[in-house]
This record gives C-alpha cells, structure tokens and sequence, in this order.
C-alpha cells in the first residue's frame, strides 16, 4: 500500500481541536499537507497565544501521520495567526467596536487589515444541489440592492461558481486596491451588488479539485481580504451539503442567520430539513425557507403544472416553526436571464416581483 491522501485526511480527523471539539480538518486547522520522498509534511494554524497549548495536538498529529505506509518521516509545523477580526456595526462615531460579534470567526492570513461595515451576515444553503440556490441567492441580492440597500455576494461554492454567469460577470477578473497601505481585492460590482467568486481569481475554467481545508481558507480570504466597505447585508452563497465543509463553514464565519432553499419535492424536503437543523447545531437563526421551482406556467398554453409537488416548503417551514419567505416559480424568463447574465430580479418581468417579496419579508425578519 502506497501513500494515501485520503488516508492521511482520515487520520487526522481523529485528533481534536482542544478549543472547539471538532476534528483539527473540519475545524480548519489543517494549512496545508504534502508528501515528497517519504517525508509528509503538515502545517497547522493556530492562534499565537495558544501555542503552547497545543503543542500536545502537533506531536499527535505527528504521531498519526508516521504511522501511515510509504512515510519515513512526519515534519508538523504550526504557524501562528491571529484570529479574524469581527465583521462590526460601526457606532454612531463612525469607529469600529473592538468586542466580536461572534465567539467564532473565520481564519484569515497575518496582516489582514479591512475594515468593513457589515451589518448582517446571511448564509443562503440548500443543503441540496440542484434546487437553484445560486439563482435564488443572485436574484434576492439584486432585489435588495434595488430596494435601495447596500448588498454584497460572496460565491462560496469554490468548486461550482456561478454567481459570475448569474451576474453577467463570466471571465472578468478581481484586481487589487490599497486600503491604508494594505492590498485588498476589490470585489466587482453589477446591478448595485458588490460581488466576490473564485471565479474571478481563477484563470480557466477547469475543476477546481481542493481538500476541506483549502477550501476554507479561500472562503476566509474572499470574506476578509476584500475590500467590501460597508454593507446592510453580505449574502454568502454556501456549497450544497451539510457535511464537515459546511458545518465548519457555518462556526467558523458565524453568520448572523441563514436562509434555506428548497423545491417542494420531498427528496429536497428532506435535506432542506438537514439544513435547519444543521445551522440550529450551531446557534445560527434560520430567517426564512423557499420553495423554488414551485409552479411551472406552460408559455404555449398557459396551463400550470406543480412539476415538483405544491406547498411542501411551505409546509415543511410551518411543521420546523421557521418563517416562509415565498416561492419562485420553474418560469423560462428565470432560467434565461441567468443564462444570459441579466438577473430577472433586475428587469422589469413579472417573475422579478417574486424575490422583491422574499426581499421585503427577509428584511422584516432581520429588523433592518
């Protein structure tokens, strides 16, 4: 038996983070792992005041990595970073409060210095490839930003970006700024939102293969090394699943709530119910449940057909006692502007009154 990645990846996931419980690589801590002439190096991120404290957690990693086929030698080093700052509401000053919002925050790279203003944090997930998260997400943004809101979109699907197509923004590219001497990305903007996607880091578009870690650690780069300014809302469009990626996801970012996407299909019901429950583990407020896909209108007879069922998110919403934004309907004009890079929620079709709906009741839940 030869060197495994997979093998080594399962290995770890035996030793815990003293501080969160979970496993040291869904936890995030895990920067990198590569394996060159029998030697398998491991780099671990930690908070530099608690180095000593988990001095016991390298030496078992250590442990757990030599004992695997083909390694002769396991190197671990821990590199110290601080922790993320919190994204704050400014006071009536104009000054940013030093406290956190949150006791958990998303890692990011030693230096970090944005400042930005966001006021509310809302993960949208689906739990469920395939029920239309991304256009759900693009559209009630663009929505939003028309009711006069400032509004941001961090595409966190690293391995299937769709925002840029959603948003017309398909192989444009991020530059760079200096915020008080410091680079920034500068995220792109289209429609009144400020957008931010791997997509636009990236240079073709091939399969972005990467492990758990990784994948953090670009979703932390694409929240806290931007230059977002400030913002009544930041979406997050998370990856579908509610595995380790998500759940880490969802404690290390600690949004201020989420939104659940669903067709009323009882297989997407299902993992809609994942969902919830996987952002309840973890503290979070479940602000609103939509049934997408919910009707579909026959263009050439006119004749309406629940294709995937009717009401069951609605249904499924009242049973879990969470709010019920809306529907959208399975309508042509939804699916081609996507295509197209023109949010329908940014036209003047009669579909866009859909997500302004879900838009006013979202900001009615969240008080803003």
């Amino acid at each position: 038996m030869s060197y495994s990645e997979s093998a080594a990846l399962s290995a770890l996931k035996d030793i815990r983070d003293p501080a969160s419980g979970r496993d040291i690589v869904s936890a995030g801590m895990l920067g990198d792992l590569s394996f060159k002439a029998g030697v398998l190096r491991a780099i671990l991120l930690i908070d530099p005041a608690k180095a000593k404290d988990y001095e016991p957690v390298r030496q078992a990693v250590e442990a757990a990595l030599v004992g695997l086929p083909d390694i002769s030698r396991a190197s671990v080093l821990m590199t110290a970073h601080k922790s993320a700052p919190a994204v704050t509401k400014p006071r009536s000053d104009g000054s940013s409060p030093n406290k956190p919002t949150h006791p958990h925050q998303a890692r990011r790279p030693e230096g970090y210095q944005g400042d930005a203003h966001i006021q509310k944090t809302i993960a949208i997930s689906s739990a469920k490839g395939g029920v239309g998260k991304s256009t759900v997400a693009v559209n009630l943004a663009v929505a939003l930003a028309r009711m006069g809101k400032k509004v941001g979109l961090l595409d966190a699907d690293i391995h299937g970006p769709s925002g840029p197509i959603v948003l017309g923004l398909k192989g444009a590219r991020a530059t760079t700024v200096k915020v008080q001497e410091r680079p920034l990305i500068k995220p792109l903007t289209a429609f009144g939102v400020q957008a931010m996607s791997i997509g636009f880091l990236t240079k073709d578009d091939g399969p972005i293969i990467w492990r758990g870690p990784m994948v953090q650690g670009a979703i932390s780069k694409m929240l806290w090394d931007v230059d977002w300014g400030e913002l009544d809302i930041l979406f997050i469009d998370m990856p579908p699943g509610t595995g380790d990626a998500q759940l880490g996801l969802a404690q290390d970012i600690k949004p201020d709530g989420a939104v659940i996407i669903s067709t009323p299909q009882d297989l997407a019901l299902a993992d809609a119910r994942k969902g919830v429950m996987m952002f309840e583990k973890v503290d979070i407020p479940i602000m609103g449940v939509v049934e997408n896909m919910s009707v579909f209108t026959c263009p050439d007879c006119g004749s309406s057909h629940n294709i995937f069922g009717s009401g069951g998110a609605e249904a499924e919403a009242a049973s879990m006692s969470v709010p019920f934004l809306g529907t959208a309907p399975l309508a042509m004009a939804i699916r081609e502007s996507g295509d197209e890079g023109v949010p329908i929620a940014a036209t003047d079709d009669v579909a866009a009154d859909y997500f302004t709906q879900m838009g006013k009741r979202l900001l009615d839940n969240l008080k803003v």
